[in-house]
């Protein structure tokens, strides 16, 4: 009994030190003592976490373009011709300055910007032409593909919409896993009902149609009839959904941005239309998309 009687008193009298050695130096040191002799640290300040780098650079240093006719500058130069000089994504000409002629400089463009698009291109083509671009470790990857999804002979061959979204979601896998940090632009498909009101302003466009382009929207340009509306109406909303698609698919990568419906929604005239199909774009409507693109890319945020 005197024994355990002794060890109480010397726990005791550390317990005792110990609170004392802490009130003392609590304002240098914030510890804390327990009944047990035990010390700790308390809430002492912390310096703030660092803010994490942003994931979009508003400066790549390099372009890669995978698309459709579009970006190959389709019908900008001449007559059923690519003409990827011209193209809005990675082309040299001084007259359209291309996304990659503002963001690199048009010395750089050659060495640094390469455009793997294809002339006909539909979604299904996508994860071939993103393996291509992965390859040339870009740091950052344009995309404008679904117009010829879009555009066939008849409605009833468009891409389905699940279709569509699962050859984009195949298409940003197989970027990522060659390039897993490259960031994405992603255009909206332009209105192709809007471009069949401008384009049949031209006679010579109209009759240009009729050797089948895109059959789906431009087929039988001045019938008006019931059907025919009702046909480019369909057309349109196809058009719609594989934004929405582009739109939902780009928002879940971290390192993708979307226009924002930009391209979309920009009313295209015709002094911005092929010359020779009144359909494609032309050198100033390769331009408008390259000055769509840029804001885009170049903005403090994604586009609402």
């Amino acid at each position: 009994m005197p024994e355990r009687s002794s060890r109480r008193r010397v726990r005791t009298a550390a317990a005792t030190v110990t609170a004392a050695v802490c009130a003392g130096a609590a304002v240098l040191a914030g510890c804390t003592g327990g009944p047990d002799g035990t010390t700790g640290s308390a809430a002492a300040p912390r310096s703030p976490s660092p803010s994490p780098a942003p994931v979009w650079d508003a400066s790549p240093a390099s372009v890669a373009a995978v698309g459709d006719s579009i970006t190959r500058g389709f019908d900008a130069c001449s007559v059923l011709a690519d003409c990827p000089e011209v193209s809005w994504a990675t082309g040299t000409d001084v007259g359209v300055r291309s996304l990659a002629v503002r963001l690199l400089g048009a010395s750089k463009v050659a060495a640094h910007s390469w455009n793997h698009a294809v002339s006909g291109a539909r979604i299904a083509q996508l994860p071939e032409q993103m393996a291509l671009a992965g390859k040339e470790k870009p740091e950052l990857v344009t995309v404008m593909i679904g117009a010829n999804d879009a555009c066939r002979d008849s409605v009833d061959l468009m891409t389905p919409v699940a279709d569509f979204e699962a050859a984009f979601e195949a298409s940003m896998r197989q970027l990522r896993r060659t390039a897993p940090e490259a960031q994405v632009y992603v255009s909206s498909v332009p209105d192709l009902k809007r471009l069949w009101s401008t384009g049949r302003e031209n006679p010579l466009g109209r009759q240009i149609w009729k050797l089948g382009i895109c059959g789906s929207m431009l087929g039988d340009a001045d019938d008006m009839g019931a059907a025919a509306v009702e046909r480019r109406n369909t057309v349109r909303e196809r058009v719609v959904a594989y934004n929405g698609v582009l739109r939902d698919v780009c928002a879940r990568d971290l390192r993708c941005r979307y226009d924002g419906g930009a391209v979309f929604d920009y009313r295209f005239t015709g002094e911005q239309l092929s010359p020779w199909d009144w359909f494609h774009p032309g050198l100033d409507g390769q331009a408008r998309l390259a000055e769509i693109a840029y804001r885009a890319v170049t903005a403090a945020g994604p586009p609402a």
